[in-house]
């Protein structure tokens, strides 16, 4: 078969398979919506859920930490552009003119954060400002337009914990189209995005914690 050929019949099988997402969607929308949840964290009251009282979608993540919460803590507060970035594929994030750079390690210069301090998405995305704060418990973002809550909350878990990620978003009135893109890209899109978050945090913050415990244990 021709390259060209090639090319046009994997083209086909992508939007074949694109659409076929699309379709579906309705029936693992609740799973993406909960990716990684266990028991009630999908369901139960979290810090900032008063910010925001009648959402128009909320989605609800979670991963286990084979480490305490305060080994979680640093990489929180650490995150967002032009700072720690949000350890997920900053390629993607920068195609929007994000400025993430994941670091890997904890820096010292981004780990005093308070109440009233900000992250702006981009030069026309959504200014994100820490309105609550509880030390390896729980940080929560606000959007200034009040549309967006973003909490970040720490469940003791044994010798570890687990790490919830809850956005609360008010989807602006807008047209039938704007509204099916926030659904079937938006939505699927957050879940690639977080899932990797989530995923790197886990990753930095095990890794640290081995690292100190075996040094402690010398």
């Amino acid at each position: 078969m021709r390259p060209g050929r090639v090319l046009e019949a994997g083209l086909a099988g992508a939007t074949v398979a694109a659409a076929a997402a699309v379709v579906s969607y309705p029936r693992w929308r609740g799973w993406c919506l909960t990716w990684g949840t266990v028991e009630d964290e999908s369901t139960r009251p979290l810090p900032g859920d008063e910010l925001l009282a009648e959402p128009g979608v909320v989605t609800t993540r979670a991963i286990g930490v084979d480490a305490p919460p305060s080994a979680v803590w640093p990489w929180l507060v650490q995150m967002g552009p032009g700072r720690a970035g949000a350890y997920t594929y900053d390629w993607l994030e920068n195609l929007a003119g994000l400025d993430m750079h994941s670091a890997d390690e904890i820096v010292a210069e981004y780990q005093h954060l308070e109440v009233g301090d900000s992250w702006k998405l981009g030069q026309k995305g959504a200014v994100l400002r820490v309105a609550r704060l509880d030390p390896d418990s729980s940080l929560v973002l606000r959007s200034d337009d009040g549309n967006w809550v973003w909490a970040f909350v720490l469940l003791p878990d044994g010798d570890g914990c687990r790490l919830v990620s809850r956005n609360r978003i008010r989807w602006p009135a807008s047209t039938v189209v704007a509204r099916a893109i926030a659904l079937y890209v938006m939505e699927p899109g957050s879940l690639v995005m977080e899932r990797k978050m989530l995923l790197g945090i886990k990753a930095r913050a095990e890794r640290r914690h081995r690292v100190a415990a075996a040094a402690a244990s010398n």
